[in-house]
Formats: C-alpha cells, structure tokens, sequence
C-alpha cells in the first residue's frame, strides 16, 4: 500500500515560513494571494493485507514521530 502524508500547522498556530512565502509572492507580484501555509508531504510505503491495520499503523506513526499533536494537524490518503 502507498501511504500519502500531509502535515501542517494547525490553523491557531503562527506560521512565519507561510507568511514569508506570502510576502516573497507579493514582491514577485502576485498580490492577489492573501495567505500561504508550508507544511510537509510525506509517501510511506506500506506491506499491510488490511486496511484497518494500515490506518491504525498510519495513525500511530503520525502521533509518535511524523507529526508533533500538540501545533500540527494530519490527514492521509491510502492506495492499494
């Protein structure tokens, strides 16, 4: 299974690096964007049969290394 991993900021938490891309865009031009957030991508591949398994593997990784739960926030996609 191909795991795809999309980490960012949580929305109540300051992201300088977004606001530095919004601001950089700016001075290319690009007025019109408003707001920017960075986060990380991340593809894990997976030997799981099981779905649930894989979900609950993926849940696990997140929480204990991928992602800090305390200012960032998760989602992932699972290809079989």
């Amino acid at each position: 299974m191909k795991v795809k991993i999309y980490v960012t900021l949580k929305k109540t938490v300051l992201d300088p690096q977004g606001k530095a891309v919004t601001n950089a865009l700016h001075s290319l031009g690009f007025e019109k964007v408003q707001d920017a957030r960075v986060g990380r991508y991340i593809e894990i591949e997976l030997k799981e049969k099981s779905r649930t398994t894989a979900e609950n593997r993926v849940h696990k990784m997140c929480d204990q290394l991928l992602a800090n739960p305390v200012i960032e926030e998760y989602r992932f996609e699972i290809e079989e």
